[in-house]
Formats: C-alpha cells, sequence, structure tokens
C-alpha cells in the first residue's frame, strides 16, 4: 500500500543507514587510536585487566632500573674488589722477598707502604649513587650491613609482592673504621693487619724470620677473605643481570598480552573500513529512492 502518511521503505532504509554509520563510526575509531578496545564502554572485561597490567608493566619498567641501578653498584664494587686482590698479592710477593736474608728490607717496606696507602685509595673510592660496600663505618646511624636491590614485582590473587635481592655486605667490607673490622684493618690469625704490616725493623734473627713468616700467612689469609669477597659480589653481579633480563622479557610478554586483549587488528579493520564505505554508499542511494516514492504518488493525480 502507498500511503503519505508513513514511508516503511524509507524508515528501513534510515535504520540501515543509521547501523552503517555507527559500525563505520566504530571502525574509524579503531583505525585512529589502533584500540579495538579503548575505553571501558567497549569492552568492560578486557578494558579492566588491560589497565590494570599496563600499571604492572609500569611497576616492572620501574623495577628494570632499580637492577641497573644495582647492577651499576655492585660493577663499581667488584671492580674495587678485583684491583684490590692484585695489590694484596703484590705485598704478599714483597713480604716473601723480603724473607731472603741481607734483603734492604726498609726499601721494600717502602712499596710495602705504597700498596698499603693505594689499597685504602681504592677502597673509599668505590663509590657509586653514594654507596660504598668496602669502606665503612658502621657506627653511623646510617649504617646496615644488609643492602637490598629490587629484584621482582608480582601480583597474585590482587596482592602485590616486591622480592628484593640482599647483599651481605660484612663479607665485602675492607675497612672498618668504627672497630677495624674489616678484611684488610683487622688482625688476622698471628695478629698482623695487612693495612699497617710493617717491616723496617724487622732483621735476619730467627724471631724476626718467624715474625716475617706470620705476616705472610696472616696476608695470605686476607688475600683468601678477599677471594671470597669477590665470588660472592661476582655471583649477585650475575643474579641481577640474569633477573633484569628477566623482567626486560617478561615486560615484553606482557605488552603482547595487552596487544592481544585490545589492538585493532588493522588488516581486518582496513578491509571493513572498504566495505562499510560502500554499504554507506548503498544506504544512501536506498533512502533517495524510498523518499522518492512520496513524489511517484504525487503524479497519479496529474
Amino acid at each position: 500500500m502507498s500511503s503519505l502518511m508513513t514511508n516503511a521503505s524509507a524508515m528501513t532504509a534510515l535504520q540501515t543507514l543509521s547501523a552503517t554509520n555507527k559500525a563505520l563510526a566504530e571502525t574509524q575509531s579503531r583505525i585512529s587510536t589502533g584500540y579495538r578496545v579503548a575505553t571501558a564502554e567497549d569492552n568492560a572485561a578486557y578494558w579492566s585487566i588491560a589497565t590494570t597490567m599496563r600499571s604492572d608493566n609500569m611497576a616492572l619498567s620501574a623495577v628494570e632500573d632499580a637492577l641497573g641501578l644495582g647492577a651499576a653498584t655492585l660493577d663499581t664494587m667488584y671492580t674495587a674488589m678485583d684491583s684490590t686482590v692484585d695489590l694484596v698479592n703484590e705485598i704478599k710477593a714483597k713480604l716473601v722477598a723480603a724473607r731472603q736474608p741481607g734483603v734492604d728490607r726498609g726499601k721494600i717496606q717502602e712499596e710495602i707502604t705504597a700498596l698499603q696507602d693505594n689499597l685504602r685509595s681504592i677502597a673509599d673510592s668505590a663509590v657509586f649513587n653514594g654507596e660504598n660496600w668496602l669502606s665503612v663505618d658502621s657506627s653511623d646511624a646510617a649504617y646496615n650491613a644488609t643492602k637490598s636491590v629490587v629484584g621482582s614485582f608480582s601480583r597474585q590473587g590482587g596482592a602485590i609482592t616486591i622480592e628484593k635481592i640482599d647483599i651481605d655486605i660484612t663479607r665485602t667490607e675492607l675497612y672498618d673504621d668504627a672497630d677495624q673490622s674489616g678484611i684488610l684493618d683487622k688482625a688476622q690469625a698471628n695478629g698482623n693487619t695487612v693495612a699497617t704490616i710493617n717491616i723496617a725493623a724487622l732483621t735476619d734473627s730467627a724471631a724476626d724470620l718467624t715474625t716475617l713468616e706470620g705476616m705472610i700467612s696472616d696476608v695470605d689469609d686476607a688475600l683468601g677473605e678477599i677471594t671470597d669477597a669477590a665470588t660472592s659480589l661476582g655471583a649477585a653481579k650475575r643474579r641481577v643481570e640474569l633477573q633484569r633480563e628477566f623482567i626486560s622479557a617478561l615486560t615484553d610478554a606482557l605488552d603482547r598480552g595487552i596487544g592481544q586483549l585490545v589492538d585493532a587488528d588493522m588488516n581486518a579493520e582496513s578491509t571493513r573500513l572498504q566495505a562499510l564505505q560502500v554499504q554507506q554508499q548503498l544506504g544512501i542511494q536506498a533512502l533517495s529512492i524510498a523518499n522518492s516514492s512520496s513524489q511517484n504518488i504525487l503524479s497519479l493525480f496529474r
């Protein structure tokens, strides 16, 4: 039935065109933003998950930065400790050379004193970001024997956990100005201290040679402790580096997971855009044809 009051064809065409325009606007938004789920309105569940994962990813990025800082600190301490091993080895070699009867122990002591000064200088210079784990003052109120590096961030059942990598610096201290309990400023088994050993007054007497042998033994003991400390720092450094690599890979994995939830498939969206543009043109044409039906009714009365 043809009616002037109700144009059913135009209504149908208009509804179809409106639906096409809405789908076209949605597709254009996805192409513009790159997101299939840009707001909670698009998909509340996916948007909520993605938002939480993005927040956690930012926290992981902060952890990665903290691990980088920790790695740099450990590298500084390890480098200084490695140099210390070389200098203590030289002191040990000088003492062994001084065991030879008739040598000028005063001259050898001058060399040992220079090495002792270098040891102190290295320990005092091993500073990164205000941290020094080799030369300390345990009586300082800010002193803490355990240094921590943020190692990871995780969320389980809504609960957040921050893991730390702890380093006991009592094993790495070369000097402690408070109580001389560092490896180099403490008395070893025979009562000798690497930092203060002095052979200038020693003679070739049996007692003095025994004292010299005790010095050699004590320096060797200190060298063993320094080697252990360097090993500990090296192991901690490697652990931090491995954790940093893992956090970097985990961050990338989370980014991919978020993308799977909310990113738009640009290939599919571009194909859909072209189809909707054609549908829009056809819808406009259909609406135009439906609207012209009233003019056809007018021709009946001519």
